[in-house]
This record gives C-alpha cells, structure tokens and sequence, in this order.
C-alpha cells in the first residue's frame, strides 16, 4: 500500500470529505449483493431455514416457493435473503430488475407475447374422449398453439387401428395418441401393442380416467375413493364424495387445474412426449 504524503497541518474538513476518510476508517465497503428478478420456476434457496424451491409467484412483498415434494412456504422479500447457486441475492419483482416480465403458461413453459395461432400441422395428438382433451386443453393448450398441433378425442381406444388406418400416417403425418389406464395386462395394452407404426407414438398413464390424474390435493381431498369392480368409475366417485352427478364432478375437476403442478407426473411426461413426437420431424 502507497504511504500517504507529508502534511503540513491539520487537512481542512472539507478536504477530509472529499476523501472519504470517514469511509476508511469504517473498514472496506460491502460487497454489492445482485439483483435477480423473481421469475417462476427459478429455484433459490432461503439459507435461514435451509428451505430450497422454485418460485411460483409474488404477493404483497413476499415470495411463494415449491420444494420437490409439493410443499409451499412463503417468505419475505428481503435484501440478501435468498442463495442462487449458493451466492447471496435479493429477489425483486421482474420490471424492478429492468427485466420484462416473463408470463408462464400452465405447463410451465414461458408465454409467447402476441401469439397468433400456427397454421395446424399435418400431425395430430388423440385421446381417448372429451374430458381428456379439455385437460389437455387446459395444461397444454398455449403450447399446442405455438406449435399449430390439433388434439382430437378418440372416443375409446377399441377403434384405434382403423381410424390409424383412415388417417394414413407419413413422413410429416405423424400421431401420438394419450391411452387411459395403460398397464400391463389391461385391454388397452393389449390392443396398443398390435399397433405397428413408427409413425405412431402411443403413450398412456396408469389411472383409470383422466380425472385420477389430478393430484386429490388440488380438490382438497385425500385421496381418490376406491371403487368396486362393476360400478361404473365416475359415478361412483361423484356419489362417494358428494359430487352429484358424472358432468357435474368433472366440471370440479377440471376447475382446480389451474396449471401443470395440480396433475400426477406420469401425465405430464406422457403428454409432453406426444408433443415433442408430432413436433419434431
């Protein structure tokens, strides 16, 4: 370090501003901590609790986070208060940053500002009926746009192969088909495993119906009744739980997906498979 010069007399106090000698003398200045917008789905940890999770969303100076088991815990924004990458930041608002603020859809991607719906491919995503498809609709439907894919209701899969056939798959002409109850040894497995296509993706989740693929939590229930063998499923499970009747259960259903964290994984990774099959040629 440089020696100071020789001074003749006391320093005048102005000088001894300009200098910041009151600066020194409290030691060396703090690190400037960074600035980051809290956009959904950046993953912070809070280090006073030790609680790591994605951010879902901002409300009245505080933040909402997810862990990897569901669990939301709610925190002050505070300068410092928050580690990304085991570095200290201060989570803002997205437009405090100078950052545009990013939308997310409901399957977590982020919003295309503007959109006008893509011309519809060739391609096609099935499914086995109408509820299938408004789910579907609801999670996937911004992305499904910005990719110009059409989904449309298969109404059972006992008809697959002929309507395979109607269709006349190609190169550019694919189609991915969503499967209800796809386990080894159900009906639906046996009659996917005559389809024969490499034009054809089917892919499925074990549940039932579609409605079991929404976590019971997201309905403020349980767990979703078991049903007898012989009695029709939805029926059963609007009687158990006071649901009326079948259309009036579903309209509940449907109404607590409000994104892709309300649906069981095994949909999710089934669904997103379809897409990425009849958009990637």
């Amino acid at each position: 370090m440089a020696a100071c010069p020789a001074a003749a007399g006391p320093l005048p106090s102005a000088i001894m501003r300009s200098h910041s000698y009151d600066d020194v003398l409290a030691g060396r200045p703090k690190r400037k901590v960074s600035e980051v917008p809290a956009e959904a789905g950046l993953v912070v940890e809070e280090p006073g609790s030790g609680f790591c999770g994605a951010v879902v969303r901002l409300e009245h100076g505080t933040v909402v986070l997810e862990d990897r088991h569901g669990r939301h815990r709610v925190f002050p924004l505070v300068p410092a208060g928050f580690l990304l990458e085991g570095k200290p930041v201060t989570l803002v608002g997205p437009k405090a940053a100078g950052h545009p603020q990013r939308v997310i859809s409901a399957s977590g991607s982020v919003k295309v500002a503007g959109l006008r719906a893509r011309t519809a491919r060739d391609s096609r995503i099935w499914v086995e009926g109408r509820h299938d498809a408004e789910l579907v609709e609801r999670v996937w439907g911004h992305d499904l746009r910005v990719e110009g894919v059409v989904v449309e209701p298969l109404d059972g899969v006992d008809v697959l192969a002929e309507r395979i056939d109607e269709f006349g798959t190609g190169p550019g002409r694919r189609l991915g088909v969503l499967v209800d109850h796809l386990v080894t040894g159900s009906k639906e497995s046996r009659l996917v495993e005559r389809i024969d296509d490499p034009n054809v993706l089917v892919t499925g989740h074990p549940y039932i119906d579609i409605w079991q693929a929404v976590k019971p939590a997201a309905l403020g229930i349980g767990a979703w009744p078991e049903i007898p063998r012989g009695v029709d499923w939805k029926e059963g499970v609007c009687a158990e739980l006071g649901w009326g009747e079948p259309y009036e259960g579903w309209q509940r259903v449907l109404g607590a997906v409000r994104g892709f964290r309300d649906l069981e994984s095994p949909l999710l990774g089934a669904v997103e498979r379809l897409i990425d099959f009849v958009t990637g040629m």
